[in-house]
């Protein structure tokens, strides 16, 4: 199947070559859509830098709303025009290892509609976190499962592979939230469509040496606040029309 990755980049102009090249070494039958929210440090100049001693690597320079959901969406959907009927997304700072790529797309298979490349899954590893970005995200995470009804344990994890039937079944556009919130979003919507399973793969996420972090306050406020609204209108039916679909 063919399959692509997407990475959504703002300011990596640190990481992006030598993930670029990193990626093209251990997924070389993956071609590699890099989505870039305008950084002024040129990180999308790199990347085609690299793209065009490589190959295999698109880069789309955004222009308008930016955020890690409008961009990941933007990408999604050039993804399906192009017919890939695998589609990643992974961070641009090494979290992700490049390594283990090849083997989460491979779970998209037969009934599997996504593959999480999950923390929390057992077996999973997190590397160089602060105790309190822990817990903050263990349990920020157990709660939307709680909440939420879900089957699986890391809900936002950035490093996933969706099946293009499993894309093209969502309105890309009607999803609403920004950030990361996204991420929990868009699980929530598959897993409640049939489309097929969700399954996890346990993997090491090792914080970012280079460039800083994208999450913030406001970003991790957004998350518990919607998660909320949609488990009370899952679990009592008031607000139904504010449930994700």
């Amino acid at each position: 199947m063919r399959a692509a990755v997407i990475i959504p980049t703002y300011n990596e102009a640190e990481n992006i070559e030598r993930f670029l090249v990193a990626l093209r070494i251990e997924a070389p039958s993956i071609d590699i859509i890099v989505v870039d929210d305008n950084s002024p440090d040129g990180t999308a100049n790199f990347a085609e830098t690299v793209g065009s001693r490589l190959g295999g690597i698109e880069v789309v320079r955004r222009r308008g709303v930016r955020g890690y959901a409008a961009a990941t969406k933007d990408a999604m959907q050039i993804a399906l025009d192009r017919g890939y009927q695998v589609i990643a997304t992974m961070d641009a700072d090494f979290s992700h290892d490049p390594k283990v790529l090849a083997r989460l797309t491979a779970l998209v298979t037969g009934d599997v509609s996504v593959a999480i490349g999950s923390r929390y899954a057992p077996g999973g590893v997190i590397t160089n976190w602060s105790t309190y970005r822990r817990l903050l995200s263990k349990w920020g995470n157990r709660y939307a499962v709680f909440a939420l009804r879900l089957n699986f344990r890391d809900c936002t994890s950035g490093f996933r592979a969706y099946s293009s039937k499993s894309l093209t079944l969502v309105n890309l556009g009607e999803l609403t939230a920004d950030g990361y919130a996204f991420l929990t979003e868009l699980a929530f919507v598959i897993s409640t469509s049939q489309v097929g399973s969700i399954v996890e793969m346990p993997i090491n996420y090792v914080d970012r040496a280079y460039g800083d972090s994208k999450m913030n306050t406001r970003i991790m406020r957004e998350s518990m606040l919607l998660v909320t609204r949609w488990g009370i209108a899952l679990r009592t039916g008031i607000g139904q029309k504010h449930l994700p679909r």
